[in-house]
């Protein structure tokens, strides 16, 4: 085989074994966008990062939306492989999660981009929450061992659509997108704590994603404040118990530190600007010493773990050890 013809043949391969979890990428550098912003209230010369940064997840949202297109296209039995499988399906969502995000990313700047983005976020979210819980009731090929944080993503993600969706429709269709989402994260949880406990440990691949145990609280808290206007005693309950989930998974931060480089990775940036954002909500709310210094802390530490993220990913890119088989 000719040298074109192998380097056609591997940029195939590779472009058939692009999962949709990539989309978690997307996911965070919104959500950093959203922190800053958000953080700019605290120090102006902040917001102008965050739009530069709502502008760089549109980007790769674009291009990873046109190379997953390419992949429908020219190899549709793996797309709807990967869209049934037990464990990965949950990741489709990160499509949908990420356009909602861009909407948040872009409500100030750019309301009439940030509306179209959210309706359709939302809609295709929907879609996709029924498409997923059926599959669950359904399907017979499920067991407990199929269970991950990442199962949070399609369902409980609806908890996210108040976020910009209060500024772009009734309260009432943001009411019922946080009613979706919190019914379905108490039942999820229940299930999954149990399923850590009594039964198999994580894969290595699948152990980044126990940080996504602290986004419904943190994004239930921040859509929660977006509906009522007011910390009361559930707002509360929400942040602290995504504060404790935080503490509790840095307190295993030797265990993450120790595992080889997985996209899965991401799984880390996305919850970790939720819980920046609420930190910096309850700035705003409580103001004190400790949220302050709290928020500035989050906010570090999202920048530092994006910009890892990053670099190893574009190293990993770079060596070809990104879309291969198992990766």
């Amino acid at each position: 085989m000719s040298a074109a013809g192998e380097h056609n043949t591997m940029t195939s391969t590779r472009l058939q074994n692009l999962p949709v979890s990539f989309f978690s990428s997307v996911m965070g550098l919104a959500g950093l966008a959203i922190a800053l912003q958000r953080a700019g209230e605290l120090w102006a010369p902040l917001h102008p990062f965050g739009l530069l940064v709502a502008v760089l997840s549109a980007l790769v949202f674009i291009a990873l939306t046109g190379l997953y297109a390419a992949k429908l296209f020219r190899h549709r039995a793996e797309v709807v492989t990967e869209l049934t499988h037990p464990v990965k399906m949950s990741f489709g969502a990160t499509f949908s999660v990420s356009l909602v995000l861009l909407s948040v990313a872009f409500l100030s700047s750019q309301p009439a981009l940030s509306f179209w983005l959210w309706a359709v976020g939302a809609g295709l979210h929907l879609v996709f929450t029924l498409y997923v819980l059926s599959a669950w009731i359904h399907k017979q090929n499920f067991d407990i061992n199929h269970i991950s944080p990442a199962w949070f993503i399609p369902v409980v993600g609806n908890i996210l659509v108040p976020v910009a969706g209060v500024a772009h429709a009734s309260a009432e269709l943001s009411w019922f997108f946080f009613s979706i989402g919190l019914l379905f994260w108490i039942v999820l949880f229940t299930i999954i704590v149990y399923r850590m406990i009594f039964h198999n440990p994580l894969p290595d691949k699948l152990l980044p994603t126990l940080f996504i145990l602290i986004a419904p609280p943190a994004v239930g808290f921040i859509s929660y404040i977006k509906l009522t206007g007011d910390i009361d005693s559930f707002a509360r309950v929400l942040y602290y118990g995504a504060l404790f989930l935080t503490l509790l998974l840095f307190k295993e931060l030797p265990r993450f530190v120790r595992l080889p480089f997985y996209l899965s990775w991401w799984a880390y940036s996305f919850p970790l600007a939720a819980m920046t954002v609420a930190t910096l909500i309850m700035q705003a709310h409580v103001p004190s010493v400790f949220f302050t210094f709290l928020s500035w802390v989050m906010v570090v530490v999202l920048d530092l773990v994006i910009l890892y993220l990053l670099a190893r990913t574009l190293v990993a890119v770079s060596r070809q050890q990104i879309c291969v088989e198992g990766h």
